[in-house]
């Protein structure tokens, strides 16, 4: 009698279960996540889950550092200086979050004990401190830009509006008779948006970085 074969590769993984969730996340929310879904999606039974995590929230975590790892750090290594290192690093995060909107909320709490969220934490304050901005200001800008990206990321302004030109009465709001038309244009409209915002908070933080160097 022939023994059965082994399967080539593992039938759970940590990877395999943070990719799921993370499908699972992207396509219908966090809500969409527990361990009974979870357990079906990958086709397994439900405790067979606990040997890789002891949680629902476990995985979120999971799911949300995998997020962070996307992020590109390079720009804090190859010798750019702080404003371009700073400016790319901020738009590789704001694709990251594009890309998984709906994980937001959880990368909102802050790194906690994420790996790829702390790595991320220390690149930038670490880049800023090297720079020559002291320690409590390089805390500040690390705050000020992940609470900008965060902010962005959240929602669509240019989504937020209906496309429908008679939502917009011209004796309540005669200011948005175009109003119905950003919708269509929501992507162009939102990463403008974006681009506006860091580069006033980058012009504003040279200035600052202007004093830092008198000073010193």
């Amino acid at each position: 009698m022939c023994a059965m074969a082994r399967p080539r590769k593992p039938l759970l993984s940590t990877d395999r279960i943070v990719d799921t969730a993370r499908e699972l996340v992207d396509a219908e929310g966090l809500a969409a996540v527990s361990t009974r879904r979870l357990a079906a999606e990958l086709g397994v039974s439900g405790p067979s889950l606990y040997n890789h995590f002891r949680t629902k929230d476990e995985i979120l975590e999971a799911v949300a550092d995998s997020v962070s790892a996307q992020v590109d750090l390079s720009m804090f290594e190859d010798g750019r200086d702080w404003r371009t290192a700073l400016h790319d690093w901020a738009v590789s995060y704001r694709a990251a979050l594009r890309d998984h909107p709906n994980i937001v909320p959880v990368l909102a709490r802050g790194p906690g004990r994420r790996p790829a969220a702390l790595r991320l934490a220390d690149a930038v304050y670490g880049a800023m401190v090297d720079a020559g901005w002291p320690p409590a200001q390089a805390t500040s800008i690390g705050a000020l830009m992940r609470y900008f990206i965060m902010g962005s990321a959240l929602g669509s302004f240019a989504g937020g509006f209906p496309d429908d030109a008679s939502a917009y009465d011209p004796a309540d709001y005669p200011h948005l008779g175009q109003a119905h038309r950003l919708a269509e244009q929501q992507e162009k409209v939102d990463e403008r948006a974006f681009e506006t915002g860091l580069t006033a908070l980058l012009d504003g933080l040279a200035q600052q970085y202007a004093e830092v160097a008198r000073s010193a």
